[in-house]
């Protein structure tokens, strides 16, 4: 159970270029941080019901849907650790996957299917979870085959963390009103804000009420809401946008880059900002790699992977050159 905590932070370590991390640039964007800067003047009371309002709707607005099918979380990592709340007799977790909703669910003493790469769901679970693009594959999956799991009496739980980096969000469920269905969305990737923990959960108002039915008073702090509000706004949608086609270009010329070292073999289809490559001797090429400078996420802790397997977040061609020219050294040697 240990393993499954681990994350790319850790990997990441100061000093060392980061590969291992998905998260679009150093910082929030000058515009995100005045926002965030000038909601400091709130926090002498407590988070309003205005608030709270106010970032529903505006998420509501983005996806097309009404606000109460709207709860703002502390990051979507707090809505997997509430699934539990759902009381589920049993769970299916596909992978391989982020791994938090399976930490959630089975300290919760709750049985659990380990459901591997396009594996059938079993009829008795009643809570499916799922990623979309799901992290480390980087694969993006037809909305209908992820519609297709939902049904009355289950609930199907679509971790969209990525999504929004993926252009027009075409197999998106976010606007969809289906049967038990649940949609984690983040901030944290595409607007630079691991710190500040702030997301939001999509799913029929009475499913909402029993997924937040135990938090406490105030759950979320005002920056998260002002940061739900700013981020759902025509404008961030628009840079996010942007963004995504940008993330596109690049991706495309790091898996040509990759696919030209001997013995790199990348997993594919790709849509997400990052690529999970296959090598030999994974655990001393990622260990030199690490001592050359560069961080890359470790696969072996997702259900399913191997210490062979590596997650490179995409970045810009300039940023990754020295990735490239570590990695065609490590590959091969002896």
């Amino acid at each position: 159970m240990s393993d499954l905590r681990h994350h790319g932070d850790v990997d990441a370590a100061p000093g060392l270029q980061d590969f291992a991390v998905n998260v679009r640039g150093s910082a929030p964007p000058l515009w995100l941080r005045d926002r965030l800067v000038a909601a400091l003047d709130r926090l002498g009371t407590y988070p309003s019901a205005a608030d709270d309002r106010r970032a529903r709707e505006a998420v509501a607005a983005r996806h097309g849907r009404d606000p109460d099918h709207v709860l703002v979380l502390n990051g979507a990592a707090e809505g997997f650790a509430l699934l539990p709340a759902l009381a589920p007799r049993t769970a299916a977790v596909l992978h391989p996957s982020f791994t938090e909703p399976e930490v959630a669910l089975r300290d919760a003493g709750i049985p659990l299917h380990r459901v591997m790469h396009r594996d059938p769901v079993p009829d008795d679970a009643d809570l499916v979870v799922l990623g979309n693009p799901t992290n480390p594959t980087s694969e993006l999956h037809p909305k209908a085959a992820i519609a297709a799991l939902t049904r009355p009496g289950r609930v199907t739980v679509v971790d969209e963390a990525f999504m929004d980096a993926v252009p027009g969000e075409e197999e998106s469920l976010a606007g969809d009103d289906l049967p038990g269905l649940l949609v984690l969305r983040s901030l944290t990737k595409t607007w630079a804000l691991p710190g500040l923990r702030a997301g939001y959960a999509l799913g029929h108002p009475d499913l909402l009420r029993r997924l937040g039915g135990h938090r406490p008073h105030w759950p979320v702090g005002t920056l998260v809401l002002e940061a739900v509000t700013a981020c759902a706004e025509p404008r961030a949608v628009r840079e996010a946008e942007r963004a995504a086609q940008e993330y596109t270009g690049h991706r495309e010329w790091l898996i040509e880059r990759l696919q030209e070292i001997p013995g790199v073999h990348v997993h594919q289809p790709a849509a997400a900002p990052f690529v999970l490559i296959r090598v030999r001797d994974g655990e001393r090429v990622r260990r030199n790699l690490r001592d050359r400078g560069i961080a890359v996420r470790r696969g072996d802790t997702f259900p399913g992977l191997t210490t062979d397997h590596l997650r490179i977040a995409v970045r810009a061609p300039e940023a990754s050159e020295d990735l490239i020219k570590a990695l065609t050294m490590e590959v091969g040697t002896p």
